[in-house]
């Protein structure tokens, strides 16, 4: 797909990701797959022509108002509360400084100097939702997670989603131009949970960076992270939070020690993140529950990778554990496919998407720890199959790639631009 095929391409897009920067190193606090959604696909617009602005909350007052992510890619820096980070459950009470903010950059450039909004989560719909009525633009919106989703599916000690961000939500699902949906099954939540015109909803499936994340040599990755040349590795890479699942991988691996004790010389787990959400909370508890399970020894807890460093840590591994509890689609089960490295996951959201089952991967239906055991082993038991499915994975990762996102938003903007002026349908040709 060529740009002039591109209708109604917007110039300038301002991009709402309020609880979290797209500067931010994914891993801990807030900082996830969203994150890098909004810079991949935002470099990739500015390369198309497109300039991007995203607009984010100031958490240091050392940060500059004004960054460059790359060329024809601004990130604004929007004070809004303290100078430090805010659980998201009070970031509600900075909405009104946030949009503020954000309304007075607008107000210092001639009318018009936005083409279309692009919010991000439900507290920057909510701004969003302001900035389309100010500014007499159109508001496409991507939730990412969704409450009604999430509440449906709680893990073991997690908390539900508050009323006041289902309300959030519903309010935004209401008043947006189009919905991004990375899924079939996302959009059809939108629809039946939230009343979303289906005929609003593009179904947009995330990518994944296939220049970065590409096989290597497992013995060379293994000698950097200090691992045993024959050791059997499995990995676990997001944020430490009861969403998240590590629990899960843990207790998994405590029952495949108890089945196998002749693995213990050899298993090696790695849990690659920092605490989030309500891990933070008790953010020893992964560590504390390792002791208790009798597994401390054959788990290593590591900071969040970036860059050549998460590269290093797929490759290596034998197996990725993806054991969320909700997941809108899983970046790191297609990071990990693109290094080469098959991928055991639950069969929830995205993730029956982004795993090709019996290819590239496993699906375990459910949380139980026996189940994922019985996966692990039985691939541990059978290397030919490993190595078949982590030949498939690359092929498999393939399928989603950054530049098809965003050419797929770009013709979501240009529906969504050629709506909002009451056109029928979108034509080819050009803004």
């Amino acid at each position: 797909m060529t740009s002039t095929r591109i209708p109604m391409r917007p110039r300038r897009v301002a991009v709402f990701s309020l609880h979290t920067s797209p500067l931010e190193q994914p891993g801990t606090g807030d900082a996830g797959g969203m994150n890098v959604y909004v810079a991949q696909t935002a470099r990739r617009m500015a390369r198309l022509g497109t300039e991007v602005e995203i607009f984010t909350r100031a958490t240091s007052s050392e940060v500059p108002p004004v960054a460059e992510l790359a060329p024809g890619v601004t990130v604004r820096h929007i004070v809004a509360g303290p100078f430090e980070e805010l659980d998201k459950n009070d970031l509600p009470a900075q909405l009104c400084a946030f949009g503020a903010g954000a309304l007075r950059v607008e107000a210092r450039q001639k009318p018009g100097y936005y083409d279309l909004v692009h919010s991000h989560y439900w507290l920057s719909g909510q701004v969003g939702w302001l900035a389309r009525e100010r500014w007499g633009v159109p508001l496409v919106h991507t939730a990412h997670t969704l409450a009604k989703v999430k509440n449906a599916a709680l893990a073991e000690g997690d908390k539900p989603e508050p009323r006041v961000r289902v309300v959030g939500e519903e309010q935004v699902v209401a008043d947006a131009d189009r919905l991004v949906a990375n899924t079939e099954a996302e959009a059809r939540e939108l629809v039946t949970r939230y009343d979303a015109d289906p005929e609003a909803v593009s179904v947009v499936p995330p990518g994944v960076d296939l220049e970065r994340f590409t096989p290597g040599d497992t013995a060379e990755a293994r000698r950097g992270l200090g691992l045993e040349p024959d050791a059997v590795v499995l990995a676990f890479v997001g944020r430490v939070q009861p969403l998240k699942g590590p629990d899960v991988l843990l207790r998994a691996v405590a029952e495949l020690l108890g089945r196998s004790a002749e693995l213990r010389t050899r298993l090696r787990v790695l849990v690659v993140g920092g605490p989030s959400g309500s891990g933070k909370e008790r953010p020893e508890a992964m560590e504390q529950l390792a002791e208790s399970l009798g597994i401390a020894d054959v788990v290593r807890f590591m900071s969040p990778q970036w860059g050549d460093d998460l590269v290093r840590v797929y490759r290596a591994a034998d197996l990725v554990a993806v054991p969320s509890y909700n997941e809108s689609f899983g970046l790191v089960a297609l990071e990990a496919q693109a290094c080469g490295t098959p991928v055991v996951a639950a069969a929830v959201g995205g993730l029956t998407v982004a795993v090709a089952d019996g290819v590239s991967g496993r699906l375990v239906h459910g949380h139980d720890p026996a189940d994922w055991a019985e996966v692990f082993l039985s691939l541990i038991r059978s290397p030919e199959t490993v190595a078949g499915l982590g030949a498939a994975a690359p092929d498999n990762a393939a399928r989603f790639s950054w530049q098809r996102t965003t050419e797929s938003l770009l013709q979501t903007y240009a529906w969504a631009r050629r709506t909002f002026r009451g056109l029928s349908a979108p034509g080819e040709a050009t803004a």
